[in-house]
Formats: structure tokens, sequence, C-alpha cells
């Protein structure tokens, strides 16, 4: 079965085509700084994206994936952009990472004065790159962290308690008032695989295939597309492993109409009261998905843009390929820099069609 990073692989691997380097070079974008670098035959000089030294002629640039590369191909660091030296995005970097690391590595939420002194700033100024780098102040980090660990701890420990205390929360009164948030369920039912949840489900058909709808009480937790029924049904067992699947009835199956009757009519809208679980992060990318007007498109670079992190490009990917709400968390609307379709766990096919039918109807 193909791996949540391996589908991120195929949706979008940040400049990953000449034409996508080429463009990040007229741009003069930072965020592809340490990427690529770009040599130019003209002049023996490799210099970094957004070097600001006079453009050269398209036909007489070749691209290279570190410094080593383009000096073994006979050029020469620029003195304008320096190349090889590290940049003020790549100490900030880190300084960032080491700070993720006392973090994660803290039984206990260190103050946001400890963690400065650990990195030799101050507490304003880390406070500022921090954010600016992760999107997340370091409290909301440190949070969720803990929650991620809760969650890959609790169906191991022998209780519930010391899974809560393992993972960092000091009490588990703090913990239980962000649970539901947090995992989707209660962490007894969670811990069990979600035993005794139930999730209701009903499968249809439309124009891009069957699809599949199903919802836990708090909301719809999933909306699957594919080929072959059996296969979706699958794929809702395996999410929910231990949770009670319940086939919907006439009144459930309502709710698989209107999913579909907007995919037959984008202009009406979806609105569905929703479960979305995730990281942190992922969900920060899922809420600038849904704010993209249907029939509109924007590039990963610009969602990350968008939520604080123009260098996490690449997990910016990985979220859109770990989104399991089709249409409702509306990842094809999400193209490359250049525009055109890359991969979509639902098919690139399927992708192009929404975003064809959605601007036909807008």
């Amino acid at each position: 079965m193909t791996t949540e990073i391996e589908r991120a692989e195929a949706v979008a691997t940040p400049f990953a085509s000449d034409e996508d380097r080429w463009q990040a070079v007229l741009d003069r974008a930072p965020a592809a700084d340490g990427i690529f670098f770009y040599s130019v035959r003209t002049t023996g000089v490799y210099c970094k994206p957004s070097c600001h030294a006079r453009l050269a002629l398209r036909k007489n640039v070749r691209f290279h994936a570190t410094c080593e590369d383009a000096e073994a191909a006979g050029f020469r660091a620029c003195k304008r952009c320096k190349p090889t030296e590290e940049t003020l995005a790549e100490r900030h970097a880190q300084v960032v990472a080491q700070a993720c690391r006392i973090i994660e590595e803290a039984k206990e939420l260190p103050s946001l004065e400890d963690l400065a002194n650990s990195v030799g700033m101050s507490r304003f100024h880390f406070h500022r790159i921090f954010k600016e780098s992760t999107g997340l102040t370091p409290k909301r980090y440190a949070s969720a962290h803990r929650a991620q660990r809760v969650r890959e701890t609790l169906p191991k420990s022998p209780t519930v308690t010391r899974a809560i205390y393992g993972a960092g929360f000091n009490s588990n009164s703090r913990f239980y008032e962000s649970s539901t948030e947090v995992l989707g369920m209660t962490p007894t039912t969670f811990r069990a695989g979600g035993l005794g949840a139930s999730i209701r489900f009903a499968i249809g058909e439309c124009w891009l295939g069957s699809i599949l709808v199903a919802a836990s009480a708090k909301g719809v937790c999933a909306i699957l597309i594919g080929d072959d029924p059996d296969e979706l049904a699958r794929d809702l067992q395996d999410r929910f492993s231990q949770a009670q699947l319940i086939g919907g009835d006439a009144d459930f199956e309502e709710l698989v109409a209107k999913v579909v009757g907007f995919l037959e009519t984008p202009s009406i809208g979806l609105d569905l009261p929703l479960d979305i679980r995730g990281t942190a992060f992922q969900q920060r990318v899922w809420e600038a998905l849904r704010a993209i007007p249907g029939g509109s498109t924007v590039t990963y670079t610009e969602i990350a843009n968008r939520i604080g992190q123009p260098k996490a490009v690449r997990a910016v990917a990985q979220a859109c390929a770990a989104n399991a709400l089709a249409v409702a968390i509306p990842c094809h609307r999400v193209v490359r820099t250049d525009g055109s379709l890359s991969g979509y766990r639902w098919g690139v096919e399927r992708k192009a069609q929404l975003i064809r039918r959605e601007q036909g109807a807008s």
C-alpha cells in the first residue's frame, strides 16, 4: 500500500523541474536557496536562486543540486550572493531546529526565556524567529508535539494516565480538556483503536467513480473517491481498525447525495460538519485549503506563504497527501508553480476534472 509520504513525493517536490527552477531564478525566490544552484556558461559562475546579479539568458543556464556539483562542472562561486556561505535563513533554521529538539526531549515545557537563552537569543527575537519558521509559537508547538506523542503512545500504554504523563502533560485534566479535539474521541476509545466508536458510512456513485462518505458523532471524517467500492471500504476499515462501522440508513445516504450534488453542481457549495483529524501543521494547511474559492487554484508555495512558512512547501504537499476529506478539504485546487497538475491521491485525471468542472461553474 502506498504510504502518505510516498503520496507526498508524488504530489510535489519543490523546484523539481527545470521550468520550476528557472521560474525561481526569475523570481529570485529565497525559498529556493539551498534546494538548488544555477550556473551561467558565459561567466563561469554559479549562484543561489535569489542572487540579484543580472539575469543570464536561459540557454546559458544550468542547474546543480549542490555547490560541489557546480564546482565539479568547472564553475566558481559568485562573489555577490556567496552560495557557499550559510544564509541568515539557514542560521535561523538551525536555531529553530535546536529549540524544537529541546522541546521534544523535555519532560516539561521549558520557559520561553530558557529556550531563548539556550540558543543565544533574546526572548522577543527568538519568539519571532520561531513563529516565522514553524508558523506556531513555542508553546503551541510543544502542545502539538505532546498531542502527537499521546496519539502514538496511547495504543501501547498499559494505562491512559501513563500515556498522558509520558507525553509531557503535567495533569490529566489539562489533557482531557482538549482530548476530543486532539484525538477525535475519548482517550480510552482511541487507545482501543476506536473500539466502541461508531462510524457510519455509505457508498454511492458519481461522475468521478465510487464515493464513500463516513461520519463519526462529531462530523464527516472521511470522503474517499475511487474505482472500486470494496477498496474504499477497506481503506475506511484500515483508518478505523477497531471502530464499529455501520452502513448508513436512508437519512445518512442523504448526506452522500449532498456530496454528490456538490460534485455535479459546485456552485451550490458544500457545508458539512467535519471531524478533522491531523497534526497542528496539517490542520493549518487544510484550513488554508478550505479558504480557496471554487474555480480558483493556488500553488503549494502560495499555501506555504499563507500559513507563514514559506520554506515548508514540501510539508504542505505532504499535508495535502494526508487529506482524507476529498472536496470538503479541496486539495485538488493546489497546483505546481507553473500551473501544471501534480499528484493527487485520488488520481491526477480526477483532479483535472474537478478543476474544470468548478471553473466551468464559476
